[in-house]
């Protein structure tokens, strides 16, 4: 069973940064692809980005804005998130997968989701 913690969310002003990070436990971090979504209210869960092994994989809202990246000698995945916008408002979640296996864009490709870290943009 793996655990996945996010942090670093809060409140930012349009065109500011915002970094997240989700921590895993309970498995061998590098067998797993690691993805995050997003969620604002009233709306479906989003793919946001993903990471499988050196590859990497962005939703087409946050191409060229959002980097995904992963240290796996400390079991986290980043989510490094630059020029952000009001409509980039939502929770954010972090995702796992046994690497390999499913489409990284897609929600069925995770078997293990984090409690998500609100994200706020403020115009």
């Amino acid at each position: 069973q793996v655990q996945l913690v996010e942090s670093g969310g809060g409140l930012v002003q349009a065109g500011g940064s915002l970094r997240v990070s989700c921590v895993a436990s309970g498995g061998t971090f590098a067998n797993y692809d690691m993805g995050w979504f997003r969620q604002a209210p009233g709306k479906e869960r989003e793919f946001v980005a993903a990471i499988r092994w050196s590859s990497t994989y962005y939703g087409d809202s946050v191409k060229g804005r959002f980097s995904i990246s992963r240290n796996n000698a400390k079991n986290t995945v980043y989510l490094q998130m630059n020029s952000l916008q009001p409509e980039d408002t939502a929770v954010y979640y972090c995702a796992a997968g046994p690497a390999g296996l499913g489409v990284p864009r897609t929600r069925e490709a995770y078997a293990y989701w984090g409690q998500g870290t609100q994200v706020t943009v403020s115009s």
